[in-house]
């Protein structure tokens, strides 16, 4: 695929991705207006959120399954579809029961959207900058984090939450037909290229990765990566209020965190092309695990001005570990093994948290980030040992 096909499909599912990850936090400031709505306890709202997000990391493995199939164009514009459903019904449930077959389904639906976009980009910019091209797809999820909470606090003010509900299933609905109309589009092209034929035995079955220990590392730090920054968002808030913050202040320091966090997906997929993978992880890891230290250390306004720069390292990992997936990986099982890599890291940002949420009951909020840092810091070796396997690429 030429330069231009290739910016257009990263166009597509950066928007696909901007859209799925801006609905799931849509849903956090939809949650309160449920509660109130359906008389409904806190522990149900967790109970809720936990089922749309685990209907998310049950489907990724499977979605990739079904593209190999079908095409990652059907079944993400399908998957977008089913998401769009889940929405346009939430808008209009009469009750708790139907509210949490709406999360299930448009958890299931936005299960496509992580590994087949991210196979999308990866086979678009095959021989070029992958890392760089992944870290953009990954910033404009952020972006969708950012945006859609914001304007729906002002929709919801305005036409209510059904009707706010009822327009982003709309909207989502519209995406797929487009997401479908311009990825079919781009796989007809003379230019697309064609599929790569299997070179390994074993490339009609199994997940197709060549070199198995450098995939466990590299799920390894994606694991302890994402479920460190899980605990570190769930928890920042708690360690703030102990600085002496309020609300408004709490809600700013997100806002700080987010900003940087954004900038780090797309600027340390840059910063991979030119330093490499080793170097750039074990540059983040460590900056994370020195300055969730440092944070404990400082008192709350420096502290909410360390956060900006805090966030940029805390996501930023993540781009560069994407875009390492295909380094393990044959162009045929790229999807399915994506949705292997994503699952690996949506289930330790699911298991973090209760534990370290015990830690914290035990020993207190600031031993519990102090935890933190040791456990961000053991990714650190992990990435010497895919060093090995990286060289033995090149």
């Amino acid at each position: 695929m030429d330069k231009r096909r290739a910016r257009a499909a990263l166009a597509i599912t950066a928007a696909i991705h901007l859209l799925h990850d801006g609905l799931s936090s849509f849903l956090y400031v939809l949650f309160p207006i449920l509660q109130v709505e359906f008389t409904l306890s806190f522990a149900a709202i967790g109970f809720l959120r936990a089922s749309f997000s685990g209907a998310l990391a049950l489907f990724q493995i499977p979605a990739g399954y079904l593209a190999e199939r079908w095409g990652e164009a059907r079944v993400l514009a399908a998957g977008t579809a089913l998401t769009a459903l889940g929405f346009l019904a939430l808008g209009s449930v009469g009750g708790a029961a139907t509210l949490l077959v709406m999360l299930v389904a448009a958890g299931l639906g936005s299960g496509t959207q992580h590994p087949l976009g991210a196979s999308l980009v990866s086979r678009a910019y095959e021989g070029g900058p992958q890392r760089f091209a992944l870290g953009i797809f990954n910033f404009s999820g952020d972006l969708g984090k950012i945006c859609f909470p914001t304007c729906a606090t002002f929709s919801f003010a305005w036409i209510g939450w059904r009707a706010t509900t009822q327009g982003v299933g709309m909207l989502t609905a519209a995406s797929a037909v487009a997401a479908l109309a311009g990825l079919s589009w781009l796989s007809r092209t003379p230019a697309a290229p064609a599929r790569t034929q299997p070179t390994s035995v074993g490339a009609n079955s199994g997940w197709g990765i060549r070199d198995r220990r450098g995939f466990q590392m590299l799920a390894g730090i994606h694991g302890l990566d994402d479920g460190a920054r899980t605990v570190f968002l769930t928890f920042l808030p708690f360690l703030l209020l102990g600085k002496g913050a309020n609300m408004e202040l709490t809600g700013l320091a997100f806002g700080l965190l987010l900003a940087g966090g954004a900038a780090g997906k797309f600027f340390c997929g840059l910063l991979a092309e030119r330093l490499g993978v080793i170097r750039t992880v074990i540059l983040t890891e460590a900056a994370t695990a020195g300055g969730t230290l440092l944070l404990l250390a400082l008192p709350l306004y420096p502290a909410l001005l360390l956060l900006p720069v805090l966030g940029v390292v805390l996501n930023g990992t993540s781009s560069v570990l994407y875009g390492t997936v295909p380094d393990f990986v044959i162009p045929e099982r790229r999807a399915r093994a994506y949705g292997l890599f994503y699952t690996i890291g949506v289930g330790c940002g699911a298991a973090f948290p209760p534990l370290f949420g015990l830690l914290s009951d035990w020993t207190g909020v600031r031993i519990a980030f102090a935890v933190l840092a040791g456990v961000v810091a053991l990714t650190i070796p992990l990435a010497g040992i895919l060093r090995g396997s990286l060289q033995e690429k090149r």
